[in-house]
């Protein structure tokens, strides 16, 4: 992608609006607690403290709209502690401006590197930064700093307080994600029905899983209806795709893919349903039509063979459901969910947590980490905004800075499309801002009052784009500088011309210093081939040695599998959208692969469905036929990093005498021959040139 496309879209999808589910009574709670912390430093102290207070609510306001799983009281109680951190360390230094530079770049660069943490970690550092630049120019001594961030902590304790004693949809979130993995479910139970090898997504249920660990002291809160759902639709999927597969399951066409059929639909509905009492929290109601289909007919089309089994267990999982209409579903783990019968996933408390986001930091540490690079850009942006921003006549230098640390991200797309959504979000709000300070003239209560009527506004419309919440800050500045008797006029000229240069800053340092993704596609398509190589070998071992069967093995490799798709996908995304010619890795050449490894995965789902009894004899032949693969991977993965020819003999040569001895008789052999033709298609996929054609054809 040229540069001018990579900005046109980048410019274009930062200007986009989304429509989206709207949270008027969260935003309504969230806005309230802004209103009583700036009306109670307007009451009890001045306006300046108002000020500075109502950053701190409005920062922990918007941490508890994040998506993250930790209590919303936790999240806006941790954001606010940093906030006065920030800020008090700001005050101390403020007075001599080469010391505060110096603070703003350590700052920044910590900041920075949160985002090895996770997206939240770094948004709440990149608000850390600003609120730092924005307080500290207010004037005060060390004791009114203590005040200032003490107001700043009060600000969070206010909105955790609320949500406390207002709760809204308390687990909602949580809800959510589990409700979302179910449709996903029942989505998937339906697109089968015409398409018998349809993707699937496995974000969802990564995002339930997730969503589903909690502390100690959460399981003994958590609403029963979150107990065993999760469990149920990780065991349906691999059922549904054997039971629709032509292969191992029902045939393509006659009575029987029709039976077929109508059992996907039944098992769509019932996941719908279930999907909507979760999320609403309501009593599960099923329609007889899909309970009747669910029944074993007495005549009629009757599936045989692996579609038979496939069809009993889907019965039997669904009936879990049915058995359970009246209360939650209680689902016995499988031989290695969740480490052997545990009844939930362990998360770490805020003190543990600690220790991981050291971890995390650690890891990231080095030169080529994106995280890295993105951290030393954004620290070197901030101070140089810094220094322009106060040489300038036009006052208010700190929103150059300011603008630059909340637009930049560690990716060239998110920056770029952040970078124009700020400028023109900017632009329209204090150019709104200053029109109505201009018209009215209001005094310092009613300043406030528009400053509360703007945080209502950006906390509904979170979700809508990140232009929409620019011009509700932009305003809301406007209006909070209002009430500290600044004037209207040079606010809305220097908050213009300040963002623009800070964006513009922010865009120069990402196309001098870059952290490309497309150079880095081979590696995540290797990772991706070895976790799911790893997966494969693993279930294929349960064919080889029915009795040995690890308990967390086959488990792990699944999950592993699924995080590296979904850092390619997040990866070639990316890298779609940079203005970098491919090296080494054509479009063309990105999607086969893609298809080739989605297929593999499929496959050892499929026979994952269909694991045979721990009484069940051993077979030597998939013995042979994992020997061959495991000592094939490793060479496979490197040549896929080295831009080698991938070499697949070894696995071919034992399939072929497998066949040779029992036919296509058996789920395993038709397992691994479908494996092995989606690693062939890998091979060729990878030995494409730029143009798409075979460089091993052209050779001959």
């Amino acid at each position: 992608m040229t540069w001018s496309s990579a900005l046109k879209e980048t410019a274009r999808s930062g200007l986009t609006i989304e429509r989206t589910r709207l949270e008027p009574l969260v935003a309504i709670r969230g806005a309230c607690g802004v209103a009583i912390v700036i009306g109670g430093a307007l009451w009890f102290a001045s306006p300046t403290l108002a000020v500075s207070s109502a950053f701190g609510a409005f920062s922990a306001g918007i941490a508890t709209f994040q998506r993250s799983w930790r209590p919303r009281p936790v999240l806006a109680l941790a954001v606010a502690a940093g906030l006065a951190i920030s800020t008090f360390l700001g005050y101390l230094v403020a007075a001599h401006p080469v010391a505060f530079a110096v603070l703003l770049a350590v700052w920044t660069l910590l900041a920075g590197m949160a985002w090895a943490v996770g997206p939240v970690s770094g948004l709440v550092a990149s608000q850390m930064v600003a609120v730092m630049l924005v307080t500290v120019t207010l004037p005060t001594s060390i004791l009114g700093a203590l005040q200032h961030a003490a107001l700043i902590a009060c600000g969070g304790l206010v909105q955790a307080a609320l949500i406390v004693l207002f709760p809204i949809r308390p687990w909602g979130i949580q809800r959510d994600a589990l409700a979302d993995a179910l449709a996903a479910e029942a989505d998937y139970a339906r697109r089968l029905r015409h398409d018998p090898v349809a993707p699937f997504d496995p974000q969802p249920l990564m995002d339930a899983r997730s969503a589903a660990a909690v502390t100690p002291r959460q399981a003994k809160r958590r609403p029963n209806q979150l107990s065993g759902y999760r469990g149920l639709a990780e065991r349906v999927r691999p059922v549904l795709a054997s039971l629709a597969d032509p292969v191992v399951g029902a045939p393509a066409e006659g009575p029987e893919r029709d039976r077929a059929r109508d059992l996907l639909g039944a098992a769509g509905t019932v996941l719908d349903a279930v999907a909507h009492a979760i999320r609403w929290g309501k009593p599960l109601r099923l329609p007889a039509e899909a309970m009747a289909v669910l029944e074993v007919p007495e005549s009629g089309p009757v599936l045989h063979g692996a579609a038979r089994r496939s069809a009993l267990r889907l019965i039997a999982l669904l009936g879990d459901v049915v058995d359970s209409t009246d209360g939650p579903v209680e689902v016995a783990a499988p031989a290695g969910e969740e480490g052997g019968g545990r009844r939930h996933l362990r998360r770490t408390t805020m003190t543990g947590f600690v220790p991981v986001a050291l971890r995390a930091l650690r890891r990231e540490a080095r030169w080529t980490s994106p995280v890295a690079r993105h951290a030393v850009r954004v620290s070197a942006v901030a101070s140089v905004g810094y220094v322009v921003g106060h040489s300038l006549p036009l006052g208010h230098g700190y929103w150059a800075p300011m603008a630059s640390v909340m637009v930049m991200r560690p990716d060239f797309a998110q920056t770029y499309s952040r970078g124009v959504a700020r400028f023109m979000g900017t632009l329209v709000g204090v150019l709104l801002g200053g029109a109505v300070m201009a018209l009215v003239h209001p005094g310092m209560y009613v300043c406030a009052v528009f400053a509360v009527l703007c945080v209502t506004l950006q906390y509904l419309l979170l979700r809508t784009g990140y232009i929409v919440l620019s011009a509700c800050i932009s305003a809301y500045v406007v209006f909070l500088l209002g009430i500290a008797g600044t004037e209207w006029s040079q606010t809305v000229l220097s908050r213009v011309a300040l963002t623009l240069l800070g964006g513009v800053l922010a865009l120069i340092a990402y196309a001098l210093f870059p952290a490309w993704e497309t150079p880095k596609l081979r590696d995540r398509l290797a990772e991706w081939l070895e976790a799911g190589g790893s997966y494969s070998l693993a279930v294929i071992s349960l064919f080889a040695e029915p009795a040995a069967r690890p308990p967390r093995r086959v488990r792990e490799a699944l999950l592993d599998t699924r995080a590296a798709r979904v850092a390619w996908e997040q990866a070639a995304g990316r890298a779609q959208k940079e203005p970098v010619r491919h090296r080494g890795l054509s479009r063309s050449a990105e999607r086969s692969a893609e298809t080739a490894l989605t297929t593999m995965g499929r496959v050892t789902m499929l026979m994952e469905a269909h694991l045979p009894d721990k009484d069940a004899e051993p077979n030597d032949d998939a013995a042979q036929f994992v020997e061959a693969l495991r000592a094939a991977l490793p060479d496979a993965v490197a040549a896929v990093r080295e831009r080698r020819e991938l070499d697949w003999s070894q696995p071919h040569e034992v399939l072929a005498k497998w066949r040779a001895r029992v036919g296509d008789e058996g789920v395993a052999v038709r397992g691994a021959e479908l494996l092995t033709d989606a690693l062939d298609e890998l091979a060729r996929a990878l030995t494409r040139g730029p143009g798409g054609r075979n460089r091993a054809a052209r050779r001959t």
